[in-house]
């Protein structure tokens, strides 16, 4: 018993310590995110109390204010944090790896599936929807890229839809921080058996981090292509 009170304590003490190292990174780019918070909470408590004292229910009102806005507070702050999140990476190599890391279940992620030495990348992902590759760098260079993927994914697996998102906020590309949102709008078309195929076959294909190992999140900007390595 004291073994999981200690358990729970500890889990508690964590949760606290992420909330608080949250907040100072996102203080960093958004200073007034405390302010805006606090406001949202205030606010939302005194609307649901004045309520209350206009029906006759302060108490129960009250309490129910509280509730709601803490709740108002903790989505507001959880969207101006992944705000600020994404203007950090914007703009940094390999930051589109970061977000499909956290995309949601059901995709199965491989990053930098393909690149040139000017950094220009391609990352995939696999799920319901099909295969989304997703690029990031130079426009011009991407079209070329992404085109010798498809042709080589095409040898390896067919009836799989492909899409492609373009990373920039340039005309037809996909702002950083819509890249999640757009690959859950697409429309699921496989089966879970089918998704699981088509990904053992891609695996199996091989790809370029196969052999050049990266750490995860945005590379490094000085990173450059092995010699003797292959573009595609």
């Amino acid at each position: 018993m004291a073994r999981k009170e200690n358990a729970d304590t500890a889990a508690e003490t964590g949760r606290l310590k992420q909330i608080a190292l949250t907040y100072k990174m996102t203080r960093r780019v958004d200073k007034r995110v405390g302010l805006v918070v606090a406001g949202v909470g205030i606010v939302t408590f005194g609307v649901f109390l004045a309520i209350g004292f206009l029906v006759g229910h302060p108490i129960y009102l009250g309490i129910l204010g509280f509730i709601l806005g803490f709740l108002a507070m903790a989505i507001v702050f959880g969207r101006r944090a992944e705000r600020a999140a994404f203007g950090q990476m914007e703009g940094q190599p390999g930051a589109a790896a970061a977000v499909l890391e956290n995309v949601g279940r059901g995709w199965s992620t491989t990053p930098a599936v393909a690149m040139n030495r000017s950094q220009d990348v391609i990352h995939r992902a696999v799920g319901k929807a099909g295969i989304v590759l997703v690029a990031e760098g130079n426009p011009n260079r991407l079209k070329s890229l992404l085109a010798a993927e498809k042709k080589k994914m095409a040898r390896i697996v067919v009836d799989v839809p492909v899409h492609d998102i373009i990373v920039g906020d340039g005309e037809g590309q996909v702002p950083l921080k819509k890249v999640r949102t757009t690959m859950l709008k697409l429309p699921r078309v496989l089966s879970g058996p089918q998704v699981t195929v088509a990904n053992d076959r891609l695996r199996a294909m091989g790809d370029l981090m196969s052999n050049m190992p990266l750490p995860k999140g945005p590379m490094p900007k000085g990173m450059r292509m092995p010699r003797g390595g292959k573009t595609r």
